[in-house]
């Protein structure tokens, strides 16, 4: 009963937790459903709360938790409703004629960089069935910066479904991200004159195009190699980031230094934050009429919402935006900067705003991490110091302080998001603790900081000193990433959990943190779900949802149809499952034909052409073969009815698909099944 009633005043800490479960319960659901019922719902728990309100019942919080989790259900699919857009319905190998704004140049992809476009016109499609947004792959992105207008012949698709069953829902991102179409240009963008676009569009043009001469200016100074990474924690470009420095940085379990979170937002707020204290202390007038503390919030605030513009404002910067904004807010009115009260208001501040990011790779590892971190700093009890004892002692104890509260706070983190990195990424880095305690004083108090005060001072020519000094930096967090990378089994390949089991540790993660008293260590259990859960058996085959690649199991290896090619969706399907890639071509590919060799634990053949095979070519593609794929839309002939076939029209249903063979024969999986039928997949 005390450990219940030491539970009062954090019972409100439960709120977000419970509408981010009813948003994730929304978002999973195998069909679309209506909105009615869910109003209809959130009204009957909103009555029943206000009968336990009033006759002080003890059923009043699983009441509250109750609405909160209808609430959660609600916004979701309002959220739902909002962004709803057009989408290409069928993918077709003819070209078409684009003309549109380049809005912003994303991240590259396998295949090159890309750009997002806001088409103004598409052939084929009339205005109505235009989408909002374009992923266009092109071969330099460097002729198309933001802001322009281009013509550009380009073949499109929807967005592209799991790679595969259970896997990362791609097209799902892309709805809520306007994204209606991706695809690849053939040749390059031309650009044209168009009619002005609208205000707002016109201003989002405006701010990236702002973006990318931040970062050109940055690698123009630093050179490429410091510049690429300059230019992607200012600014979040990625464009000249080369393949090596990535790999390198997620090996060494330091990518997360690339995308902007809130590392970054800590670090220029924080940096913004304390530079005016210690200015503001430096002179005593001021500081006797001046509150420092709040006027470096002031700023501290302002620099968080200048760096959010610059950054672009992806999804998790907005989201460590928002969390910092309210830790300068709580400075401004007299309360703890840092609380679980004010992370569980940014929590359901993010989630309200988009509900969809619950399900999102970025969400949960930042919540969880800093949910983690501010629960320890919660529990932690500082040691006793001597008042006067000499400064030399005072040093030591600040520095070994410091620098146990570094390893534990690593440590914490690194627990509090293992098992998010496992079961979307399946990777762990083996030495990412100790990558990240050597590297984060020099990235803290280094880079970013000389990257800030090098932005603000180029506009008057005293920026480029500083800028090169950080690079210095970046050469230095360049190098410790290539050794640690370097070093034996710095990558270790993990399966994915069955997905139930994600759920389970994100809640045994949040009973550790929220629960007051030793009851929390009850959640350690179910924290552990991802790592403890036995991972299914792994399938024989799998096939692309175009049909383009496939693969089959021999041991812990795939073995690819095409190696050198269509490499995006099967390096995650074999990551998925816990296989290396076998990069040695074991196929024996002819004209159209793909066949495995007669050894294979499985044979597999696979036709590449667009056109229907003739009934000579089924025979040779069916003969002594178990599983067929044909990328052509065409029936299969009687005489491979007794081989497992796929056709294009069957995979256009399916999606990807996984294969087990078993004593009573084949079973699959099928992606599309476990997607059902929502506003963002082909069932629709």
């Amino acid at each position: 009963m005390e450990q219940l009633l030491s539970q009062i005043e954090r019972w409100v800490l439960w709120l977000p937790v419970a509408f981010g479960l009813g948003c994730a319960s929304y978002l999973v659901l195998p069909r679309e459903p209506l909105l009615w019922p869910l109003l209809m719902a959130g009204a009957a728990s909103l009555s029943v709360l206000v009968w336990a309100n009033r006759y002080r019942s003890a059923l009043f919080i699983p009441c509250a938790l109750l609405l909160a989790l209808s609430a959660g259900m609600v916004t979701a699919k309002l959220r739902t409703i909002q962004v709803a857009a057009p989408i290409i319905s069928q993918g077709t190998s003819t070209p078409r004629t684009v003309e549109g704004y380049v809005v912003d140049v994303l991240s590259p992809g396998a295949s090159g960089g890309r750009i997002m476009v806001a088409p103004v016109y598409v052939e084929g499609l009339e205005p109505r069935q235009t989408p909002l947004r374009l992923r266009v792959t092109v071969q330099d992105v460097m002729v198309t910066p933001p802001g322009s207008a281009v013509r550009l012949r380009a073949i499109l698709n929807a967005p592209p479904s799991p790679a595969s069953p259970g896997a990362y829902d791609f097209a799902r991102r892309a709805y809520y991200d306007g994204i209606g179409g991706s695809g690849f240009t053939l040749g390059a963008p031309r650009q044209i004159l168009l009619d002005a676009p609208p205000l707002r569009l016109r201003a989002t043009l405006a701010i990236n195009a702002m973006r990318w001469r931040v970062s050109s200016y940055l690698v123009r100074v630093m050179g490429e190699t410091n510049g690429a990474v300059a230019a992607a924690m200012v600014s979040g470009h990625e464009a000249w980031l080369q393949t090596q420095q990535v790999d390198d940085m997620r090996a060494a379990g330091l990518a997360h230094i690339l995308s902007i979170s809130g590392l970054h937002m800590a670090i220029v707020g924080g940096f913004a934050f304390f530079a005016v204290r210690v200015l503001i202390a430096a002179v005593p007038r001021l500081a006797l009429r001046v509150n420092g503390k709040k006027l470096a919030a002031m700023i501290g605030l302002v620099a968080v919402l200048l760096y959010l513009g610059l950054s672009g404002a992806p999804a998790p910067a907005v989201r460590s935006a928002i969390t910092a904004s309210l830790a300068f807010l709580a400075i401004l009115l007299d309360r703890r900067a840092l609380t679980l009260h004010g992370l569980a208001i940014a929590a359901l501040i993010v989630l309200m705003i988009e509900p969809e990011a619950i399900v999102e790779p970025g969400f949960q590892m930042s919540f969880a991490a800093t949910a983690a971190l501010v629960a320890l700093a919660e529990a932690w009890t500082r040691p006793a110091r001597e008042i006067n004892a000499p400064w030399f002692i005072r040093a030591v104890q600040w520095a070994s302080t410091g620098l146990m509260a570094s390893l534990v706070a690593s440590a914490v983190a690194g627990l509090a998001t293992g098992p998010f990195a496992i079961q979307h990424f399946n990777r762990i880095a083996t030495y990412g603790l100790l990558a990240n305690m050597i590297t984060e004083p020099l990235s803290g108090f280094v880079i970013m900081p000389g990257l800030a005060l090098g932005a603000v001072l180029a506009p008057v020519g005293l920026g480029a000193p500083i800028l090169v000094a950080s690079g210095w930096g970046i050469s230095a967090l360049s190098a410790l990433s290539a050794w640690f990378a370097a070093l034996p089994a710095a990558m270790i390949t993990i399966p994915s959990a069955p997905a139930l089991a994600l759920p389970i540790a994100f809640i045994g993660l949040l009973w550790v943190c929220l629960w007051k008293g030793r009851l929390r260590w009850l959640g350690v259990p179910a924290a552990l779900a991802v790592s403890l859960w036995p991972r299914p058996s792994m399938p024989d085959v799998w096939i692309a949802a175009d049909g383009a690649n496939g693969a089959y199991r021999q041991g812990a290896q795939a073995v690819l149809v095409q190696t050198d090619a269509k490499r995006f969706g099967a390096d995650l399907w074999a990551r998925r499952r816990g296989l290396t890639v076998d990069e040695t071509p074991q196929f024996i590919c002819e004209r159209r034909v793909c066949r495995s060799p007669q050894n294979a634990p499985v044979t597999l053949s696979l036709w590449q052409g667009r056109k229907a095979p003739d009934l000579a070519q089924w025979q040779l593609l069916c003969a002594s073969t178990e599983v067929v794929i044909v990328r052509a839309d065409t029936s299969v002939p009687n005489a491979c009815r007794a081989q497992m076939v796929f056709t294009a029209r069957d995979l256009a249903k399916s999606g990807s698909i996984e294969l087990w063979r078993g004593q009573q024969g084949w079973r699959w999986l099928e992606a599309e099944r476990l997607r059902g039928h929502r506003p963002w997949t082909a069932q629709w």
